[in-house]
């Protein structure tokens, strides 16, 4: 009579067996990346709420500074701190230098053809080239000097006359509108005066910024991708890809027509059209080639990264001096100190200002424009801090959790610009410490970063310089509404109204 016990032990053996000769011997264990609990089809898509940097930030402090997400079908690694940015924007760089294909970047973006979005590449390398080194070098930027300069006047102008009528300032639509001409002029050589058409642009660039950074369900889940018919995003991607390929085929066409298509101008007068379309006459004897879709992309990387961004950065500055009235007060001591006498700073004054720019790195930290820093993608296997990370694996690095990290900063939500006097730490693309990159750093990091903090120096010199500033309908600095807007780019949700005095 055979033993109770013989069947189940001889099941129990015969599905070891089985897994033993099936499974790969040589393929070996992954150590991968600690992960919250997932949900199925969603992955961890529904933890990440309204605000993702926050809920991420949340999520990380408990499973770690590297941690492994699912959206929907898609591999996420999250970094929150210093050495995992480290390890992938300037050790294991070139691993994670691609980006994610997206569906809504292809139809709004050329098919990605932008400076920002498109995967790494030989057109990347190329694209990345003539930013770099013709587009927002050192010396273009400066050749830029008086429409920045022009515009921050107007800026003041405008300032002014709410200020002889007692009323209160829209700063937010103020450097709105600011940002938006400086980047009209600096890429068409004119801005649009007319208030129809100025409106209808900023319009739509805001619902350009608004679909790069909705949800696209087909992205993370592409069996549903059927939803976003249902949703009407497709259609609204269309709209705006259509209208904006409308409107930037005028402008091409603006300055091929004129006498901008023979590149007459000299070098410190010409735009970014002109400068793309020198490069496209001289493409065959350079032997690469940038055609009019990729022109295209780069003028609208130009108004996406560079208009919206820069804005976003000057509204939470003053916001902050807003509820700082010592700090408001010690930063005009130093511009008026250093303005001796002058009612306008130019930029060649800005090298003088430490506190300035005190100011400002302590505004990027508390409140980077981009808190989550633009998705790579890895290129193959590789290891970050002991883990393993698959190829084609989304990594996102969240600098507000880094900005923000009681281990790392003291008093970290505290407003304090003087922790960067005589401090090393700085944001310049490339610096070892990795504490502050609001601009991203190494191949992918944001080439822009001279043009964008020239103007945030120099718009902020002034208006504390010329004005008084205080609360309207004599609020109190605690009752200042911070709360911030969802999207790409962090925003204030409200507009920031405030009371100008003139000084001068």
């Amino acid at each position: 009579m055979l033993n109770p016990w013989f069947f189940p032990v001889l099941i129990f053996f015969t599905i070891f067996l089985l897994k033993r000769f099936f499974s790969n011997p040589s393929k070996p264990h992954k150590n991968l990346p600690p992960s919250p609990p997932t949900f199925p089809i969603l992955g961890n898509l529904h933890q990440l709420g309204l605000h993702p940097h926050r809920s991420l930030r949340r999520l990380a402090q408990r499973h770690g500074p590297l941690m492994l997400l699912h959206f929907g079908s898609r591999p996420v690694v999250i970094a929150s701190s210093p050495d995992a940015a480290r390890d992938i924007m300037k050790t294991h760089d070139i691993v994670f230098s691609s980006r994610p294909k997206t569906n809504s970047a292809q139809k709004l973006l050329y098919k990605q053809r932008d400076i920002s979005t498109a995967p790494y590449g030989e057109f990347w390398r190329q694209i990345r080239s003539i930013c770099v080194l013709q587009l927002l070098s050192a010396k273009r930027v400066q050749s830029f000097r008086s429409v920045r300069e022009e515009e921050t006047a107007l800026l003041a102008d405008n300032i002014r006359a709410f200020s002889s009528m007692s009323l209160p300032v829209n700063l937010t639509e103020m450097f709105s509108s600011l940002t938006n001409d400086i980047i009209c002029r600096v890429s068409f050589g004119k801005k649009y005066d007319e208030s129809d058409i100025k409106k209808q642009f900023r319009e739509l660039l805001g619902e350009l910024m608004r679909l790069l950074s909705s949800f696209n369900v087909g992205d993370y889940i592409p069996r549903l991708s059927w939803v976003n018919k249902i949703n009407g995003l497709d259609a609204q991607v269309e709209r705006v890809a259509k209208a904006f390929d409308e409107f930037l085929d005028r402008v091409v066409d603006e300055h091929m027509e004129g006498s901008n298509c023979k590149i007459t101008k000299g070098e410190d007068n010409k735009d970014v059209v002109d400068v793309l379309l020198e490069i496209q006459q001289d493409s065959e004897r350079d032997g690469f080639s940038i055609d009019r879709d990729c022109i295209k992309a780069i003028i609208l990387d130009m108004f996406a990264g560079g208009s919206d961004t820069t804005y976003a950065a000057l509204e939470w500055a003053m916001t902050e001096l807003l509820r700082h009235p010592k700090i408001l007060k010690k930063l005009q001591e130093e511009v008026t100190g250093m303005a001796k006498g002058k009612s306008y700073i130019s930029e060649s004054d800005l090298d003088k200002t430490p506190y300035l720019k005190a100011v400002i790195k302590e505004t990027l930290r508390l409140h980077p424009p981009i808190a989550l820093i633009v998705p790579r993608e890895s290129r193959q296997d590789t290891k970050i801090m002991g883990y393993d990370i698959a190829a084609r694996t989304m990594v996102i690095t969240n600098v507000w959790a880094i900005g923000r990290d009681p281990a790392l900063w003291d008093e970290p939500e505290e407003f304090k610009p003087e922790r960067f006097l005589n401090s090393a730490i700085d944001f310049k693309i490339g610096n070892e410490y990795f504490l502050l990159i609001p601009f991203g750093a190494g191949r992918r990091g944001c080439p822009g970063l001279l043009f964008a903090m020239t103007i945030i120096e120099l718009v902020l010199a002034n208006i504390v310089h010329k004005f008084h500033w205080a609360l309207p309908d004599g609020n109190r600095k605690e009752d200042l509404d911070m709360t911030e807007s969802a999207g790409f780019i962090t925003h204030r949700k409200v507009p920031l109204l405030a009371i100008a005095t003139q000084r001068f």
